[in-house]
């Protein structure tokens, strides 16, 4: 009888956010971009429609949002729903996947808003070095 080596899956088959070729990779440069972070906080509290989410991400331009919205969609976090009605209605909400994704961004979110006067020192310590 062969015994056989339990060296694990081959190397392609596993999955590491480090490795470039990665799909988790891809995935994870795509939603820690700035704009992709925030569109996936705004759809956590709900579905939006486009124009919704170009006032709720302030200083997004609509060029970016829609590069955004399609990365996330691509990505399988976010669903788009055309209502086919005139004049046209789309909305925008989280799968289950982006729902998870968002719950994690919400964290860091958190941790950052309680820490602003904390971050607010360190940058002027830092700046009058």
């Amino acid at each position: 009888m062969e015994s056989i080596d339990a060296v694990g899956p081959a190397p392609e088959l596993v999955s590491d956010v480090f490795a470039r070729a990665c799909t988790s990779r891809a995935a994870f440069e795509d939603v820690t971009s700035r704009w992709s972070s925030l569109v996936l906080l705004a759809l956590a509290e709900g579905p939006h429609r486009f124009g919704e989410l170009r006032r709720r991400v302030e200083g997004v331009s609509e060029r970016m949002l829609a590069q955004s919205l399609r990365g996330l969609e691509r990505d399988g976090l976010v669903s788009r729903a055309d209502a086919g009605t005139i004049p046209p209605r789309v909305d925008y909400e989280l799968t289950g996947l982006g729902a998870r994704v968002a719950e994690g961004l919400r964290g860091l979110a958190d941790v950052l808003e309680s820490a602003v006067p904390e971050i607010d020192r360190a940058r002027l310590d830092y700046d009058a070095r």
